[in-house]
C-alpha cells in the first residue's frame, strides 16, 4: 500500500518489476470529485460533504506527518491528471516558476482562507437573522449566479443552507482554476498552490520539526 510521502514530495506512479502499475481503491476517487458537484447542482445541501475535503487532509498531516491525503486521496487532483493525462486536454506546458513559488502559495492560501473567513461570517449573519438567505453561487467570488432550484426553502435552518450555497461557490471556484491551469500548463497544476496542499504541507512540517527536537 502506498504510505504518504515527506512533506514537499508528491507521488509518482511506477511499474515496478513487472512494467504494469498496480491500482488501488482511492485510484477511483476521481469519481467522488464528479458525484460531488453532481449532487450540488441537484440539492445544494450535499456542498457539506466537501467538509471532508478539508478536514481528511488536516486530521492525515497532523497524525500522519505527511502529504498521504494529496498524493492518494485527492479526487480533484485525480480528475485533473484524467482529463489533463488521459484524455489529452492539457497542453502539458510548463507552468511559470512564480506559481509554485512560496510567496505565492502562501498568499493564495491567505486569499483564499480570507474568503473563506467571509463564507462563515455571512453564514454567522443569516444565523443572526442580520441577513437573509441568498440563493445564489458566487464564482470567482465576484459573479453571481443563480442557483435557487438546488433548494427548497425551510428544508433546514437558512444558515445552514447558506453555508452550502458558500461552501460550493468556493469549491467550484477553486475546480475552475485548477481546470484553467490544466489546460493551460500540466495536468495537476493546481497541486502546485493549492491552499490545502500548501496547510497541510505547513502542518506536517511543523509536527515532524516537533518530532526532531524530542528525539
Amino acid at each position: 500500500m502506498r504510505q504518504g510521502l515527506p512533506c514537499g514530495l508528491h507521488y509518482t506512479a511506477g511499474t515496478g518489476g513487472s512494467g504494469v502499475k498496480k491500482t488501488h481503491w482511492y485510484d477511483y476517487l476521481w469519481l467522488w470529485s464528479i458525484l460531488f458537484f453532481a449532487l450540488g447542482f441537484f440539492n445544494i445541501l450535499f456542498a457539506w460533504l466537501g467538509m471532508i475535503d478539508f478536514l481528511l487532509p488536516l486530521a492525515l498531516a497532523i497524525f500522519g506527518g505527511n502529504k498521504f491525503f494529496c498524493n492518494n486521496l485527492c479526487g480533484r487532483g485525480q480528475l485533473f491528471s484524467l482529463l489533463g493525462g488521459r484524455l489529452k486536454l492539457s497542453r502539458g506546458k510548463p507552468a511559470p516558476r512564480w506559481m509554485a513559488s512560496k510567496g505565492f502559495r502562501y498568499g493564495f492560501l491567505v486569499f483564499f482562507l480570507a474568503m473563506f473567513g467571509n463564507m462563515l461570517f455571512q453564514t454567522w449573519l443569516v444565523f443572526a437573522g442580520a441577513s437573509s438567505l441568498r440563493e445564489v453561487i458566487k464564482l470567482f467570488w465576484t459573479i453571481r449566479v443563480p442557483w435557487g432550484w438546488t433548494y427548497t426553502a425551510g428544508m433546514v435552518p437558512d444558515w445552514v443552507a447558506q453555508f452550502s450555497f458558500g461552501f460550493y461557490s468556493l469549491m467550484l471556484t477553486s475546480l475552475l482554476i485548477g481546470l484553467i491551469v490544466m489546460v493551460l500548463y500540466r495536468p495537476r497544476t493546481w497541486c502546485s498552490f493549492c491552499p490545502m496542499g500548501t496547510m497541510t504541507q505547513g502542518v506536517c512540517k511543523l509536527r515532524n520539526r516537533g518530532w526532531k527536537e524530542q528525539a
